[in-house]
């Protein structure tokens, strides 16, 4: 099969790699022109244009390890080379831990600890070492090229348009046009759609800054929290390779002073000397690696259906990455979506290749189905949370308080999130288990909940909460003591 892929991110670089080894013939449009960096540290000042957010904070998860170890071994290969290194569990267990023994699904509980540049930069480097896919950089596509199905009654996608005029003529378009996707403007230029569209907006405004461990220095001990939520902001701090890391600071929308301020370097790093996770990490034994700091706004958790009533828009096309589901960057679940996206398609193509009007039409059902089985499900979840955050802010940004009503289910939750969960999660392996499990896409979203010996051991560790010291804060419990502290 001549495939089309646009976009030469991680869902598109994922694709065409997988889509290459299967023996199908792939072009990769990429509207970036910019030459290939020759090392990591190079590839972190990638001028990628079409992926504003590739140098913020990025988490790898053990979804997507674990199905590269699976699948693409030598890709892991080729990241531990650059500098990429493992976070596994079991490993820099916080002293308080005492029940750990290890079980056998310990094993695929493994993250990666990468900048997203180097990351890209290898699967880029790996795809174009092995010769398969052919790259055509520094035009954009502009829309699809299509033509009525008599078999089927419906539009069928045979290329796409480019901005210089030309067409490129394909079997099957891949669509990997990251956030910034304008695949239903295409459809809709052709005369389909409106494409059913789901959007929710995060509520947050990242800011990250990237720094490098100093010769002489370590990384501190890992044994705590590496990251937090104070309700006013959320913070987070990522190990990178190379001895790099990030420190992420995430201010609600409405909050205009926090986000100006949090947008000057200086600010921004006495901000982070101000939270428990992120303290030590800027305690003397680093450098920034950047002048200033990388702000993103206009964050979405957005879901598009291409499929509808189990009938398909189009024939031809399939969407990967964020271009079908984007969540909150937040949750650090973008590149293990895009990836787990690519390998969904791939095991729906194997199924489906696609020769016939019939085969394009199932295959798209089938990649649909897969895609609201397996992903969809944490779009939910994640607009659910992000329902919550964003009212404990408005709360916070009156100056009222978010716990106030002791009779609302929520203020209940989340004081056993806060005094059962959190503590639970420093003493007990089978709750530090579930629960990272459940951040690594390992296990349904709901799964921690449903599990009944987990939540016995958070509700035993919350009804004890009187009868141990008040937990320590993650940071400035009130959001204008936070604004007093950031006198630079």
């Amino acid at each position: 099969m001549d495939v089309v892929v646009v976009g030469g991110g991680v869902s598109g670089l994922s694709t065409a790699l997988k889509l290459s080894r299967a023996e199908h013939q792939v072009t990769v449009i990429e509207r970036d022109d910019t030459p290939m960096p020759d090392s990591p540290d190079e590839a972190f000042f990638w001028d990628r244009r079409g992926a504003p957010q590739v140098r913020h904070s990025h988490a790898f998860l053990a979804r997507l390890v674990t199905l590269l170890k699976a699948n693409e071994p030598d890709v892991v290969a080729r990241l531990y080379e650059a500098g990429a290194t493992e976070l596994r569990f079991g490993e820099d267990l916080p002293p308080t831990m005492t029940n750990y023994a290890p079980e056998p699904g310990d094993d695929e509980l493994t993250m990666l600890t990468c900048r997203r540049t180097t990351f890209e930069w290898v699967l880029r480097r790996v795809v174009l070492d092995e010769g398969r896919v052919r790259f055509q950089v520094g035009v954009g596509v502009s829309g699809l090229v299509h033509e009525s199905d008599a078999e089927t009654g419906l539009p069928r996608i045979t290329g796409v348009r480019l901005e210089d005029g030309s067409e490129r003529r394909a079997d099957l378009v891949v669509v990997a046009g990251g956030r910034r996707s304008v695949l239903p403007e295409w459809l809709t230029d052709i005369g389909v759609g409106p494409v059913p569209e789901f959007v929710e907006d995060t509520g947050i405004v990242y800011a990250s800054r990237f720094y490098r461990l100093k010769p002489d220095a370590e990384y501190p001990p890992r044994t705590g929290p590496i990251g937090g939520d104070l309700g006013y902001i959320k913070y987070g701090v990522f190990v990178g390779d190379n001895r790099t890391f990030s420190i992420t600071l995430a201010a609600p929308t409405d909050d205009s002073d926090l986000r100006t301020r949090l947008a000057d370097p200086a600010v921004f790093d006495e901000a982070a000397r101000q939270l428990v996770a992120t303290a030590p990490y800027l305690d003397g034994r680093a450098d920034p690696i950047m002048d200033g700091v990388y702000v993103m706004a206009g964050l979405l958790n957005r879901r598009r259906d291409y499929v509808v009533d189990g009938q398909p828009l189009v024939l031809g096309m399939l969407p990967v990455g964020d271009a079908v589901i984007c969540t909150n960057p937040l949750y650090g679940r973008g590149c293990s979506i895009g990836y787990w996206g690519a390998h969904l398609m791939c095991e729906s193509l194997s199924k489906f290749p696609g020769r016939t009007p019939t085969e394009l039409l199932d295959l798209a059902v089938d990649y649909d189905a897969a895609i609201s089985r397996e992903i969809v499900p944490w779009y939910r979840s994640g607009v659910e949370q992000d329902a919550e955050a964003r009212r404990v802010a408005a709360a916070l940004l009156r100056g009222d308080d978010p716990d106030g009503d002791t009779s609302d289910p929520k203020t209940m939750m989340r004081s056993v999130l806060r005094e059962g969960l959190l503590p639970a999660l420093r003493s007990d392996a089978v709750v530090l288990r579930a629960f990272m499990r459940n951040l690594n896409l390992l296990s349904a979203p709901d799964a921690l909940m449903k599990d009944a010996e987990v939540m016995n051991r958070v509700f035993a560790v919350w009804q004890d909460r009187e009868n141990r010291p008040a937990e320590v804060p993650m940071g400035p419990k009130k959001r204008s003591d936070f604004l007093a502290l950031l006198h630079t």
